[in-house]
């Protein structure tokens, strides 16, 4: 079976200071407006209006030292997973029963998350 995935965006992973305070530097830094600053009430993220070629920004409040990732989206998250995995990444932790954080070989985190239709690049799709 076939499934596609794409780079999503970027996270930025914040430990000090406030969420509204993260977001507001790095909405200003990127030119980009804050679109939410406490997307789902938890206090943990703020998206950001879509950045360069329409590439998903978001900050996000982090109890690990602060760092910018990557997310990977797809249709398939298990199939995307295992391709990646085959690659030699690591399944690290899944997070809120939607989306894996996985580790690279070279010790990066990323995740892999549900896809966001969008009429950006085509999706490159795997069998």
């Amino acid at each position: 079976m076939t499934h596609r995935s794409r780079l999503a965006g970027f996270i930025i992973d914040c430990k000090k200071g406030t969420l509204r305070e993260s977001a507001d530097f790095w909405g200003r830094a990127l030119n980009l407006e804050v679109q939410d600053y406490d997307e789902d009430g938890l206090g943990i993220y703020a998206p950001m209006q879509d950045g360069p070629g329409g590439l998903h920004i978001e900050v996000q409040k982090v109890s690990h030292p602060s760092r910018v990732h990557l997310d990977i989206e797809t249709d398939d998250i298990e199939a995307e997973v295992k391709r990646l995995e085959k690659l030699g990444a690591k399944r690290v932790e899944f997070v809120r029963e939607r989306w894996w954080v996985m580790e690279a070989p070279s010790g990066h985190r990323f995740c892999v998350v549900p896809m966001r239709e969008s009429d950006r690049q085509e999706p490159n799709v795997w069998k």
